[in-house]
């Protein structure tokens, strides 16, 4: 044989899109593994045309499950975000949205049993640390993909997928404000440094010269832009204590702006390197308690609600989200206890995925 076979599901989770994988056909050491993953998804041209990537940040990405020694946890779930073109790949951060998929998926898999019309599967982050709680429909004793939820980004209705995060306080950083201020500035542009669920470094749109309600596309051509935001998020990223940051996806880059659309806020969320057309699951969450925690660069731009928990409609460049955040008031800002969102996902393909053996032979 010339080539290896790993067993593997194709799914769409939340906005996102990649092969979810049992950890355990999978080798045990990360520079093996990020080789797999590479030959996988097909990291190095353009369209991933030898793999089963699909040329875009959203949909090189994976999810890789296992029965979890936590006891907490049902499942443990371990994410890599495969590049594009340059066959790098990094296992620091989560991604929210692949994790809409890893109920589903760990279901799927046989790694945990449905249990009833409702099945409840707690997943622990591997990445991160952080502990979320997915509520999967699940009746006739299986995975129901068919409902009427529906998300900004992804065409049609879904069966409606709970996601409660908790834990999410400086999963990266270990701080909730990594460089212990509300407020710095890097390169005279004012950001707000935050690690709630996903590092982050946030900033108004008009620092930038910006209005905050460009698409996608629009900014992904403003490469005066991207160079001018790579050069803070460097510098901010260091300041977090966050090891080769040029080279990383994190932390990721936000920009705020006032809603336009009904919204508590208008966002936009970078991968780093390209804008991404939706909103990430982990970002949506820190965008979201810098609205909500006073004297960040988010003052002035958003009404904050009295309520418990509040609700935070982000405006972003396909539609919106909502989080709904669970959190108290304190002398040093706020602390979040949980943040809940809805997301749906999708089994678009299942079999084998084959790499080379001369990436990765199985003994």
């Amino acid at each position: 044989m010339t080539q290896t076979a790993i067993p593997f599901l194709l799914m769409r989770g939340g906005t996102s899109r990649g092969p979810y994988l049992n950890r355990a056909d999978l080798p045990e050491d990360h520079d093996t593994l990020a080789q797999v993953l590479i030959a996988m998804v097909g990291s190095g041209h353009a369209l991933n045309i030898d793999g089963i990537g699909g040329g875009n940040a959203v949909t090189t990405k994976v999810a890789m499950l296992s029965q979890s020694d936590d006891d907490w946890a049902d499942i443990d779930y371990f994410f890599a975000q495969v590049s594009v073109e340059d066959q790098s790949v990094d296992f620091k951060p989560t991604c929210g949205n692949i994790l809409s998929g890893v109920g589903p998926a760990a279901i799927e898999m046989g790694l945990i049993p449905p249990d009833g019309a409702e099945t409840t599967v707690k997943i622990r982050a591997v990445n991160t640390g952080a502990r979320v709680v997915a509520q999967v429909q699940t009746p006739n004793v299986a995975v129901s993909y068919v409902g009427e939820a529906s998300i900004d980004g992804v065409p049609g209705q879904a069966a409606p997928i709970g996601l409660q995060f908790m834990d999410t306080i400086g999963g990266a950083t270990g701080a909730f404000l990594p460089t212990g201020n509300l407020i710095d500035r890097f390169d005279g542009i004012d950001v707000t440094c935050m690690d709630v669920a996903m590092p982050m470094v946030i900033a108004r749109a008009d620092a930038f010269d910006l209005t905050g309600y460009e698409t996608a596309e629009e900014l992904n051509e403003n490469t005066a832009f991207f160079a001018q935001m790579e050069a803070v998020r460097i510098k901010a990223g260091e300041a977090m204590g966050i090891k080769n940051v040029a080279t990383s996806v994190t932390p990721k880059f936000g920009l705020l702006a006032p809603a336009k659309d009904g919204g508590t806020i208008a966002t936009r969320y970078f991968m780093p390197w390209k804008a991404h057309p939706t909103m990430a699951v982990t970002g949506a969450q820190c965008l979201a308690a810098c609205v909500l925690t006073p004297n960040t660069v988010a003052d002035g731009m958003a009404a904050r609600s009295n309520e418990r928990p509040a609700t935070v409609t982000l405006e972003h460049a396909s539609g919106q989200i909502d989080v709904l955040v669970n959190y108290e008031l304190t002398a040093d800002g706020i602390e979040i206890h949980s943040a809940g969102l809805v997301r749906t996902a999708r089994l678009l393909a299942k079999g084998d995925v084959m790499i080379p053996t001369t990436v990765w032979r199985q003994t």
